[in-house]
Formats: C-alpha cells, sequence, structure tokens
C-alpha cells in the first residue's frame, strides 16, 4: 500500500499542464493550410493562364490558316471582293478552331524597270491582293490577320 500511496503522492504533486504544445501545433497547423491553400490558388490561376494563353495561340494559328488556304484555293480576280469563306480548320472536328476570311483585289500598278536594262517584259503588271483572316479558336480566342500580297501578270493595254 505504502508504493500505491507514493505513486498516488507523486501524481498530485507534478504541476499542472497549460497545453502549449496543442497551441504551437494549432498555429502550425494553420499556418500550413494557408500555405497550402495560397498553393492552391497560384497553381489555379496559372492554369487559367497557360489555358488563355493555348487559346490564343490556336485562334493565331487558325487565322494563319485562313491566309494560306485564301492564297492557295482562290481564283484571283480583279472585279472585287471574293465571298465570305468560313471552314473549320479540321473538317472532321467541325466544332473545334475555325477561320474565315475574305480575298480582294487592292489595285493594280505597272512594274519598275530596273535602269540596268533588265525588266521582265512590256505589258506586265503587278496585281496587289489582300486577305484578311480572321481565327476562332474552341475556347472562345481571336486573333486577325492581314495579308497583302502581289501577282505578276498580263497589262492591261
Amino acid at each position: 500500500m505504502n508504493s500505491q500511496m507514493q505513486v498516488l503522492s507523486t501524481r498530485l504533486t507534478l504541476p499542472p499542464q497549460r497545453g502549449a504544445a496543442l497551441v504551437v501545433g494549432l498555429i502550425l497547423l494553420l499556418v500550413l493550410t494557408v500555405l497550402a491553400i495560397s498553393g492552391v490558388m497560384t497553381s489555379t490561376m496559372e492554369l487559367r493562364m497557360v489555358t488563355n494563353s493555348q487559346q490564343q495561340e490556336r485562334a493565331f494559328q487558325a487565322a494563319d490558316t485562313g491566309v494560306e488556304r485564301a492564297i492557295a484555293n482562290a481564283e484571283f480576280t480583279t472585279s472585287g471582293a471574293a465571298p465570305l469563306v468560313q471552314e473549320p480548320v479540321d473538317p472532321a472536328d467541325p466544332a473545334g478552331d475555325r477561320y474565315e476570311y475574305t480575298l480582294r483585289f487592292a489595285d493594280d500598278s505597272a512594274l519598275p524597270t530596273v535602269p540596268t536594262g533588265f525588266s521582265l517584259g512590256a505589258g506586265l503588271q503587278a496585281y496587289h491582293f489582300q486577305v484578311d483572316a480572321q481565327g476562332f479558336s474552341a475556347g472562345g480566342a481571336t486573333s486577325s490577320h492581314r495579308q497583302g500580297f502581289y501577282i505578276i501578270g498580263p497589262g492591261g493595254g
């Protein structure tokens, strides 16, 4: 019995605990939670920025595709603007990226003669055409391109 009394008296004489470890633990947990939330918010914002950049690049490429196809497929005429052409970039995915373009005749000019006596020949003219293309990504971004080019052809008189 004496040993039980000694253990009991030892327990009763210990100073009371104040919970300092609990408070420190809760503060550290709060700091870690704030850091985790901040990291998630930062990565979410970066993901949005990357997505927007990717969609803008897709719209840029769609508009560039429109310029290339306008030059490759057009029948060049000096009688005015061709109708607006609207097509998907990938015909297998009509809901994806798309482009539209118009091709118009701007003006014509005589070819310059070089003072050294070299010329492309008499009766030729340079015909200036212009393509206005817009690209649209599936995510809603848009891009506009304007490309001018000349075609050498027979002169008007």
